[in-house]
């Protein structure tokens, strides 16, 4: 009876112990990450100088002010792994270390993040952590990283749930907190199954730096701001605190107009999907610093309940969109998808406002909100018809406040 008991007593500890490594770090990724990332715009051009010079412009242009966080290295850092298997970073680019260099960005209250991959190569044919997974854990906790963005190249044979909770079971034996970002692409639905597996999740392709394109790379195809949209309209019931769809990172500063930036970081914001900026910090103008250090934009990104906006009303080119926020506030985005300017009359007495998912609704005949246009900083009251002048391929932003 004795040994029996025994026998129920390891079972049943390494039963638990298995329970509390299979999670993710549920502390991380309350609202969605805020950061930058280098691909968008370099590519495989990296080295720590780049990085270093990023974390301190991140600093000093306010971004860090206004939520900015991490500071995340694409693919293309690595070097090779050494005798014992561990990865090292590439010598010529890093000379210093990833140790050191995440010792610099921490200096400032900043994170840093880095990139791998399911399989055996990255997308860019560098090292990945196919049977590597907790290896590479363990050596990113002991560099002191912050954030690991996980993707799917080289993914043959794998099954999407247990290679990304693999490496979620990995991340969390190694102990330190890392925000786990999915790379899937959506390819296989990752909002019905990896709410307790990742932060954020892709859903799509990676973006491209036009309005409504889509371009072909062979193999695969890269799409702009509209198409990536588009795609969200049935996923906001999978999105909430610490589990994001991830509407990949943004190219605001990488040659869309000032009207298509906004309307592009608007809609991020609206549908609750992290703000990674992917442009060059250092050289960036002040009309894109402003763009992604507006404070009032971020906070409809950052609200506490989490809530992703859902398309309520669409007429030709015109799309409005609605989302909750906390102390019964609104957002409201009036999207003008079109190649033409025009002239907008919203009559806010036609528009009964209800959420199925929040439970939250506005009848605008028994309630009257103030609102402030969070570009223009205009404002007015829902008693007269919101007019707006909406230039192609732009936005209108509204914060609604209870009267």
């Amino acid at each position: 009876m004795l040994t029996r008991y025994l026998r129920l007593v390891v079972l049943l500890s390494l039963c638990i112990t298995q329970q509390v490594f299979a999670q993710k770090f549920e502390e991380l990724g309350k609202t969605p990450q805020m950061g930058w990332n280098s691909w968008n715009k370099f590519a495989c051009n990296i080295n720590e100088k780049l990085i270093k010079e990023t974390a301190d412009a991140m600093q000093t242009l306010g971004m860090q002010a206004v939520g900015y966080e991490y500071i995340n290295i694409d693919d293309c850092w690595h070097g090779e792994r050494d005798s014992q298997g561990n990865i090292r970073p590439n010598a010529e680019r890093f000379p210093s270390g990833m140790k050191a260099l995440a010792d610099y960005v921490h200096a400032k209250g900043l994170k840093l993040g880095l990139y791998s991959d399911v399989g055996a190569t990255t997308c860019g044919g560098h090292p990945g952590s196919r049977g590597h997974e907790y290896q590479d854990a363990i050596t990113y906790a002991a560099w002191g990283i912050d954030y690991l963005k996980y993707d799917w190249c080289d993914s043959k044979d794998l099954s999407p749930v247990a290679a990304y909770t693999t490496m979620r079971d990995a991340i969390k034996k190694a102990g330190r907190p890392m925000l786990f970002s999915m790379c899937e692409w959506g390819d296989n639905k990752p909002w019905d199954w990896a709410k307790d597996i990742a932060h954020s999740w892709r859903t799509t392709a990676d973006i491209y730096p036009c309005w409504d394109c889509e371009l072909s790379h062979g193999s695969y195809s890269t799409i702009g701001v509209m198409r990536i949209l588009d795609k969200q309209v049935s996923l906001r019931k999978f999105a909430g605190p610490g589990h994001w769809n991830d509407m990949d990172m943004l190219e605001v500063g990488n040659g869309l107009t000032p009207d298509e930036e906004r309307a592009h970081f608007s809609l991020w914001a609206m549908l609750a999907s992290p703000l990674i900026s992917g442009n060059d910090l250092r050289s960036m103008s002040e009309e894109v610093r402003s763009i992604l250090t507006n404070k009032e934009v971020i906070a409809i990104n950052q609200d506490k309940l989490g809530i992703q906006a859902w398309k309520m009303f669409a007429e030709g080119n015109v799309e409005i969109w609605m989302k909750p926020l906390a102390n019964n506030e609104w957002a409201m985005l009036i999207l003008n998808r079109g190649a033409q300017s025009l002239t907008y009359d919203y009559d806010w007495l036609k528009h009964h406002v209800s959420d199925d998912l929040s439970k939250r609704e506005i009848d605008f005949h028994q309630s009257s909100f103030s609102w402030t246009e969070l570009w223009t900083k205009t404002s007015g009251d829902t008693r007269q018809n919101f007019k707006a002048k909406l230039s192609p391929h732009s936005v209108a932003l509204l914060k609604l406040k209870p009267r």
